[in-house]
């Protein structure tokens, strides 16, 4: 362990002078390198106060980018801010390593994705500990090497076991040229990225997890959790949970099921649209366009198999969310096939649509033009007609009418079924019991969520632990087996089947129940089931018993902070949160959730643009730290302004940072070199009093900023304040000692943004280490005044600042905020739903 006398210059390092960023960053990372300064120790966990501060888990794919910087600033400060406030910081890093990047860096150039993917490993480390980052090193890990995957494997095995790991025939895209499976990203305007081939869908036997039987408590524990409210919306909106009804239509080739929240509107359904994935497409396309085919029907195509087919590769250019949040123009095309409406027998033409998902309800629906908005915009693309069923309230504007009331037009031709008058509540339980009564139909309760596809026709990913007999079945790789590894292959290309079935001499294995010959698994994982228990190998790392040890995550978690970025919100968040439900079942965790509280980080851009290599408007963080250092870039990318949101790069930014350090550099020169008790001609003990307030008042605002709002950019600028007050002390005269007071509480309150600067100000102005020393508390009396500043946020987001006076009542904080222009410009004319207020702090107004 390096000591403070090593430290302060006699292990070859200069003493303070000249700002040298490198200089100074190298020296500090020897320190706490030495030191191992961000070490933490499972069995001091429990007698300790533990928070697990954990940044999302980096893809390793070339070199880390500024989004990377950001992410990893904003976790350190986090992280710097509770070990000084006494808390002891499990602090870890790792790797997401396998994945398609890398592999097809493989197949463009022979280089094992093994070795491209260390390559890119080696330079995140190199970087990530160039910025500085507080990492605990010792327990570094990476998804791709097998002491990880074998844990990985079983956990796999345990949801095999508990009947939550199945397989069935699912969806993939296909590319008939080069006779592979292709991952979304590979298909581009709807062909095969690599031959240029119309890419098409076909069904394959594949590995699904059962997230679905989780659907309702990945729901309602999501109420408790400290997230920000919209991603607790997209996940809700993405599980999307719907009460309704099951509704048979009558086709030539069998019923089609439609699932619809609204079976009161059935006798509105003027046209039927399938999902262009749905399994019933093939078997219902006519041979030809019906004599009442419309021409915008057709798309232009000669026959309804060919419109089919070339729309079927238009969807595949779309993710999911964009077929949810497509603008009002809506595409289609007829299949040239009828169904019947089973409450009047009318005869209503099916469409394909992208704005139906597969996965949601029966990847069918009734569209009913009149009562729901994409329906109408559908509708009104392709000339379909609209039938009123639910009368719409006086002064209605037109359009569709989405809302409940009486229902109209709703009798049957015989009689049979009349709904005409009724409210929509019971016009719902009367079709519904009446389609029960008839076995056509039943009351339900549907989800967007689907299950979990896992298989990955791949190379460069997790292999299944599963073997296949033919007397036997399917088996489970014996747990003491584990892990299966990954062979290398010679051809990393798939070609019908995944890379893994040319490794004939792994495949070719032995049955573990009747020890005959057997055959392995040959797809892999999907990359998200590495990432979505990676939090829990951290806690135990280099446990080769087990994958962790209980009692350790029981000391660890759940994770106090987790951080990332909000293109997460969904899939990762969502399948950890699954995981560590099954895990929590089967008794091998002792938590329900696994990420107490979650901040979302903004974007950074350039130009008003994503940076992209292509647009030629990347920005290096290496580039930065050559240039100024690594506090610069920390601090800029925290200053850029509120850390939830984005913000353009400007060099001009960077530039004012640095000015900014090198003046707490120099300022820490000159009191160091002073020679007396005053600095400057003119000393006058009401300065002295004004900058110990400021000192206070500035400790006072960036303790709050750092503990209720993550507000980096107005903390970096409350030191950026203190640092002018202190200069402009300097030269009016100033007591020495009150003058190095000050520096002290700038430094000390420097370092969770500026890490290295700070270590050595603070040290050549104390002779102690920074990061050991507590957190600073401004003294009560300096805060004293007749007047306070109070954060203004709205939907928990820091919106602004209200003056108040110190002694205000709820009443008239509440009035101040609400009359602030801030606020106001945020509500946008909507009442609130509530305002909080935490005395002495902030207000959140709630709309």
């Amino acid at each position: 362990m390096m000591t403070v006398q090593e430290a302060s210059g006699t292990a070859g390092f200069p003493m303070f002078g000249d700002f040298d960023p490198r200089q100074i960053d190298s020296r500090w990372q020897q320190v706490w390198a030495s030191e191992r300064s961000w070490e933490v120790d499972n069995d001091d966990a429990a007698s300790r106060e533990p928070m697990y501060v954990l940044e999302m888990l980096p893809y390793t794919s070339g070199e880390p980018h500024v989004g990377h910087l950001k992410n990893y600033a904003v976790g350190d400060a986090v992280a710097h801010f509770l070990r000084r406030q006494g808390k002891y910081v499990l602090h870890p890093m790792g790797y997401d390593a396998f994945g398609l990047p890398a592999e097809n860096h493989a197949i463009r150039t022979g280089k094992h994705p093994r070795i491209s993917t260390n390559e890119s490993i080696s330079s995140f480390r190199e970087q990530f500990k160039q910025w500085g980052i507080s990492i605990d090193w010792s327990r570094e890990i990476a998804t791709h090497q097998p002491e990880y995957y074998r844990w990985t494997q079983w956990i796999f095995l345990q949801l095999y076991k508990a009947g939550l790991a199945y397989r069935k025939n699912g969806a993939v895209n296909w590319c008939p040229k080069d006779a592979t499976v292709l991952a979304n990203e590979q298909v581009v305007g709807g062909r095969c990225e690599r031959c240029g081939e119309v890419v098409e869908l076909r069904q394959l036997e594949q590995w699904f997890f059962k997230i679905t039987e989780y659907a309702d408590r990945l729901l309602e524990d999501l109420d408790p959790l400290v997230w920000p409210e919209h991603v607790k919306t997209m996940q809700r909106n993405w599980i999307g949970r719907s009460e309704g009804a099951y509704v048979d239509f009558a086709t030539e080739a069998g019923p089609m099921k439609v699932f619809t929240t609204r079976p009161d509107t059935l006798f509105g359904a003027t046209y039927m649209v399938l999902a262009p994935e749905h399994a019933l497409v093939d078997k219902i396309v006519a041979d030809a366009w019906p004599p009442q085919t419309d021409q915008r029907w057709t798309n232009g195509y000669a026959v309804p198999a060919e419109a089919v087919a070339a729309y079927r590769a238009q969807t595949l250019t779309k993710s999911e969310l964009d077929r949810q949040t497509g603008g009002k123009q809506k595409t289609g095309v007829f299949t040239g096939a009828f169904a019947t409406n089973p409450v009047n027998g009318a005869e209503v033409p099916i469409f394909l649509a992208d704005y139906v998902l597969a996965g949601y309800g029966t990847g069918a629906i009734m569209a009913v033009p009149a009562h729901d908005e994409r329906d109408s915009a559908f509708a009104e693309t392709f000339g379909l007609p609209a039938v009123q069923t639910i009368q719409a309230p006086e002064g209605w504007d037109g359009g569709p009418y989405t809302g409940p009331g009486q229902t109209i037009n709703s009798r049957s031709g015989s009689g049979a079924l009349d709904l005409n008058g009724l409210s929509s509540d019971t016009a719902k339980a009367e079709v519904v019991e009446w389609l029960s009564k008839h076995g056509l139909g039943e009351q339900t309760t549907s989800y967007k969520l689907r299950d979990w596809l896992l298989s990955r026709q791949r190379y460069w990913g997790c292999p299944i632990p599963i073997i296949y007999c033919d007397t036997c079945g399917a088996s489970p790789v014996p747990e003491d087996q584990l892990p299966v590894i990954l062979p290398d292959v010679e051809d990393y290309a798939p070609k019908g089947k995944s890379p893994l079935a040319t490794a004939t001499d792994w495949v070719n294995t032995s049955c573990p129940q009747c020890y005959g010959p057997a055959r392995r698994e040959t797809d892999t994982m999907d990359t998200f089931v590495d990432s979505s228990w990676y939090f829990l190998r951290y806690c135990d790392p280099r446990n080769d018993k087990a994958a962790w040890d209980r009692d350790v995550l029981s000391a660890w978690m759940p994770v106090d902070q987790y951080i990332g970025g909000i293109e997460h919100a969904i899939l990762h968040l969502l399948y950890a949160r699954f995981l560590v439900k099954v895990l929590y079942d089967l008794k091998h965790v002792p938590v329900r959730e696994p990420f107490a509280k979650l901040f979302t980080q903004g974007m950074i851009t350039k130009d008003g643009a994503k940076m992209s290599k292509s647009k030629g408007n990347t920005v290096s963080p290496s580039a930065i730290v050559e240039k100024y250092g690594a506090d610069t870039a920390r601090c800029y990318v925290l200053f850029m302004g509120p850390p939830d949101q984005g913000a353009d790069w400007s060099d001009n930014g960077l530039e004012g940072v640095s000015r900014f350090l090198k003046r707490v550099w120099r300022l820490t020169a000159d009191v160091l070199n002073a020679t007396s008790e005053t600095i400057g001609d003119s000393i006058d003990p009401s300065r002295d009093h004004a900058l110990r307030r400021a000192a206070a008042i500035a400790t006072q605002q960036i303790t709050n900023d750092m503990t209720d709002s993550f507000g980096f950019n107005t903390a970096i600028a409350a030191l950026m304040k203190l640092s002018n007050e202190i200069s402009r002390a300097l030269q009016e005269g100033i007591s020495t000692e009150v003058a190095r007071d000050a520096l002290v509480t700038l430094t000390s309150l420097l370092l969770p943004f500026a890490p290295h600067v700070a270590s050595e100000t603070y040290f050549q102005l104390t002779g102690d280490f920074v990061w050991k020393a507590p957190w600073p508390e401004a003294a009560a009396d300096l805060l004293q005044t007749s007047e306070i500043v109070l954060v203004c946020q709205v939907n928990g987001k820091v919106r602004g600042r209200v003056t108040v006076p110190a002694d205000a009542d709820e009443a008239t904080i509440r009035q101040a905020a609400l009359g602030s222009e801030e606020v106001r410009r945020y509500l946008e004319g909507r009442d609130p739903r509530k305002v909080i207020v935490v005395p002495g702090k902030l207000v959140n107004v709630v709309v």
